[in-house]
């Protein structure tokens, strides 16, 4: 679980984050969604111990990030994994490469412990033949597949996605939100996912929070956003066509 308590972020003159406070559980999936400028990204990245908030604070599980020493700050940041927007995958190393670097980086494992729990993490994405390929040898989204498979092998207690489903197509995009999902409950990790996709809100949207303007402006799930009359949320949500058909659907099934 991770409890944010009040943070406020600024960038010289600017205002980013202005107070926030909210709870991810673990074993959910969590969503942040708001337009661009809203603060998700800054956000994420205080989260991520990238930026350090000048009030409030970030609870990881009963750590208070901003009163641990360095060597446990990093500790922690070792129980996070990252699935980043591009997938970030390193061209000149196999899928198998690049799903063992971290190992390699921050563990004394021997190598056949790597090679054994990257075969586990490959097989749990469904790429059981794909460890010799390079990353422009696949799919967009097996590179997700990937790097999802990168973000779990240390296993994580936190995972933090930053719009997970950018550049895929929407089946292939439903097949990672279902992926991201299954993943949380099996490894019960603390799963926050920064996304514009409102197609990941109704499909795995167990909590929700929407940022405007560096606020917390609403917090629910895919079932309570329906209902909302938050109009801020509202008119993100439903700017097409097609939710605001789902929307009255869900009214008149209500009705």
């Amino acid at each position: 679980m991770i409890e944010v308590n009040n943070i406020h972020k600024s960038f010289g003159e600017a205002h980013i984050l202005k107070g926030i406070s909210t709870v991810f559980d673990t074993g959910k999936t969590n969503l942040i969604i708001g337009q661009s400028g809203s603060g998700k990204t800054v956000f994420l990245k205080c989260l991520l111990g990238l930026f350090s908030p000048e009030e409030g604070s970030i609870v990881y599980d009963g750590q208070k990030y901003s009163e641990l020493s360095g060597d446990e700050q990093r500790d922690l940041r070792q129980d996070m994994g990252m699935v980043f927007q591009g997938s970030a995958l390193f061209d000149g190393m196999t899928v198998a490469g690049n799903v063992m670097f971290p190992l390699e980086m921050f563990t004394k494992l021997a190598k056949s412990e790597m090679e054994d729990r990257v075969d586990i993490v490959l097989k749990r994405v469904n790429l059981v033949d794909a460890h010799m390929k390079y990353p422009s040898e696949i799919s967009g989204g097996m590179q997700k597949r990937v790097a999802i498979a990168r973000a779990i092998v240390m296993n994580p207690q936190y995972l933090f996605c930053d719009e997970p489903n950018s550049g895929l197509d929407p089946k292939t995009a439903i097949l990672i939100d279902n992926l991201i999902q299954e993943i949380t409950e099996e490894y019960n990790i603390t799963t926050v996912i920064n996304t514009h996709d409102m197609n990941s809100v109704m499909e795995i949207g167990e909590k929700i929070i929407f940022l405007k303007d560096g606020l917390k402006e609403w917090e629910g799930t895919k079932h309570e956003i329906f209902k909302t009359d938050n109009q801020a949320v509202t008119n993100f949500v439903y700017s097409s066509e097609l939710f605001k058909k789902v929307r009255q659907m869900y009214i008149e099934e209500r009705n």
